[in-house]
């Protein structure tokens, strides 16, 4: 009965609203992998939200709301989350949804295999208490954990052991690595990497549909001119991101519209704090000069964020002095100045670090990961020569990016965070504790910034529920990082999406575009 309701009004909503209708649109990077467990990246998790679910969503609000668990609540004092499950959900081969497909979605996402497994590591055991209620247990009371799985999506056991995908592989690939069967508002219908993807609506989907569309085509366009072309053209409907120097002439010609908001991704330089050596240029093999606090904070003074953002922005992104916005839960407002531009201050604590000569090493950059993220490396390249540091630039596409940070092939790198739970703890989780495996910490603090005080206020700030207390410790933990120049904040990036007259969309800034909100008219 419930199964033929859901139908009936997904059918009413198509009925009723402007003729459906096919949809295409472009990016700059193809989504890695159809497994929602392989790669922790948003590009990945953005599309995934798709074609799979969570137990919780977000809306567009970004508030989090039910998904395939229609209630939580704590339990045992706090000691972990009981869900409620819905009933009635079915996978896109027809199998039925219960709490067994949620612990086996538990045990591939924390395999040591599985690139989200960081996500739980609050979690001490899950408990399957019938078919459809289920008990994630903590360490510790975490109030956080809700909002912490947002993107923790569901995979069928008997899909994935019958075709032998019962844990990913990000490396060699596997059947989830090109295919997919989850619960979400659109099944896979065609995956060809580095081509297109087409997602078609599922008529079983449990939720009433608010889109109009009957196919949705992805291509992934690196070249930035070549996607405004299509887009002009007609030949998508969509494209994320406009680059920022052609969003007027795409506002202002007929047919076609920009949207502009603020993103959650707080842009960075990161360091190789562990590395004793440099890895690049003639200066190979010689002391890592980026163990020193002095050099580090060269670094934040060297480079002028405000000129980055009015000659590479336009005047688009907002500069930054933290790892996450003043929009975010957490953000430190006693913490809010940023080192100031200044070239001799620079010089001086080079030279106070005995690099009065400065010295030459290697920067690695995507180029088709974030809004002008070349253009930006560039800059940052330019701006270091003038204190004495020749920074060797190699930019790349992400797919080999993200492979070379974790081999450690880099001096200094870029980088783009956006806390999934919309709290400064995400960042201190993943990028600021000392990265250990076992507990899953510091999954993407790729050059092992360390600092024991760090490790032992994150446990208490993931638990404590007094407000004041845990901001008190958000600022200790800030001031930690802020005086270690663990990284260089520079801004928050702006979204500019552009779109066809006749779409009507949601822009969320988590920068996940969700087709389940796309009507075409």
């Amino acid at each position: 009965m419930f199964k033929l309701t859901t139908c009936t009004a997904v059918a009413l909503v198509l009925a009723s609203a402007a003729v459906a209708e096919k949809f295409s649109w472009a990016g700059t990077t193809d989504p890695q992998t159809m497994d929602p467990h392989a790669v922790n990246s948003a590009p990945v998790l953005g599309f995934l939200n798709n074609v799979y679910e969570g137990l919780v969503r977000r809306g567009k609000d970004m508030a989090v709301e039910p998904a395939l668990a229609t209630s939580w609540e704590a339990i045992d004092g706090g000691a972990g989350w009981r869900f409620t499950l819905r009933q009635g959900v079915t996978f896109h081969d027809g199998a039925a949804f219960t709490a067994d497909d949620v612990l086996f979605s538990y045990e591939r996402g924390s395999s040591e295999v599985a690139d989200v497994r960081s996500w739980f590591a609050p979690v001490s055991e899950v408990k399957v208490v019938d078919d459809y209620t289920i008990d994630f247990m903590t360490t510790a009371p975490n109030p956080l954990f809700p909002d912490s799985i947002a993107n923790f999506m569901i995979m069928d056991r008997d899909w994935a052991e019958a075709n032998n995908t019962a844990r990913p592989d990000k490396e060699a690939g596997n059947f989830a690595t090109l295919n997919a069967n989850g619960t979400g508002a659109f099944t896979l219908a065609d995956r060809q990497p580095g081509l297109t993807t087409t997602l078609t609506p599922f008529a079983g989907w449990w939720d009433t549909a608010e889109h109009n569309i009957t196919e949705a085509t992805f291509t992934p366009i690196e070249n930035p001119a070549t996607a405004v072309a299509a887009l002009l053209s007609g030949d998508v409907d969509m494209i994320n991101p406009v680059p920022i120097q052609d969003a007027d002439r795409v506002d202002q010609r007929d047919g076609t519209k920009v949207i502009r908001g603020i993103e959650a991704r707080v842009i960075m330089l990161g360091f190789g704090h562990d590395h004793k050596e440099l890895k690049y240029t003639s200066d190979a093999g010689e002391p890592n000069p980026f163990q020193d606090a002095r050099v580090r904070e060269a670094v934040a003074k060297a480079v002028n964020v405000d000129a980055i953002l009015q000659t590479i922005m336009r005047g688009s992104a907002e500069s930054v002095s933290q790892l996450v916005s003043p929009a975010m839960r957490g953000y430190s407002g006693a913490k809010a100045d940023r080192p100031s531009f200044d070239v001799e201050g620079a010089k001086a604590l080079l030279a106070e670090a005995g690099y009065a000569d400065g010295f030459s090493f290697g920067l690695k950059c995507p180029n088709n990961r974030y809004l002008n993220d070349e253009a930006v490396c560039q800059a940052v390249t330019s701006m270091l020569a003038q204190v004495g540091i020749d920074a060797e630039l190699e930019a790349m596409p992400v797919q080999n990016y993200w492979p070379e940070l974790r081999e450690d092939n880099f001096d200094m790198y870029l980088l783009g965070w956006s806390p999934g739970t919309f709290d400064h703890e995400h960042p201190v989780r993943f990028l600021v504790s000392t990265p250990n495996e076992e507990k899953k910490l510091g999954s993407w603090n790729f050059g092992g910034f360390s600092n024991d005080k760090v490790d032992e206020l994150l446990p208490a700030i993931q638990s404590e529920i007094d407000e004041t207390k845990r901001q008190a410790m958000i600022d200790e933990v800030t001031g930690i990082y802020q005086s270690e120049h663990a990284y260089v904040p520079m801004y928050v990036q702006p979204l500019v999406w552009g779109t066809r007259d006749n779409v009507e969309l949601t822009q969320r800034p988590d920068n996940f575009f969700l087709l389940r909100w796309v009507t075409v008219n």
